[in-house]
């Protein structure tokens, strides 16, 4: 029990988690094109998720002191998912996916998600305080 709690708080294992797991899912979105353009796709988007994994919460962090108000229960993260949103459709163009909407709808909506759940509990904890 111990080990997993230990992997489990492991950065390296959320970013290898997220290379895979939403590289996978862009290999499978692109499952229906010709090799090897569906494993391009997946390594792109593993490397890109793996990269936000690592950037996200320090991104929501900064964001979230930048605004008052109403506005930092939804800017940081509405920020977050358009930074992510057009770095994936630029980087998945740039090498030719075929299936760029399909491709970035799943890791967009987890980190999008992430986001959202992590701003409001730093913006619950500021409204707590204040």
């Amino acid at each position: 029990m111990a080990t997993l709690r230990r992997l489990a708080g492991s950065g390296a294992v959320h970013v290898l988690f997220a290379f895979l797991a939403m590289g996978g899912w862009a290999v499978f979105a692109n499952r229906n094109h010709a090799m090897p353009q569906p494993l391009y796709s997946g390594l792109l988007q593993g490397a890109v998720s793996a990269c936000l994994t690592l950037f996200l919460k320090s991104v929501i962090d900064t964001l979230s002191r930048r605004f008052l108000g109403m506005a930092r229960f939804w800017a940081p993260p509405l920020i977050a998912c358009l930074g992510s949103a057009s770095l994936l459709t630029a980087l998945h163009a740039l090498i030719g996916t075929p299936e760029i909407a399909s491709t970035i709808a799943v890791p967009l909506m987890v980190s999008t998600s992430y986001a959202a759940i992590y701003n409001y509990s730093l913006s619950g904890r500021k409204g707590a305080g204040s």
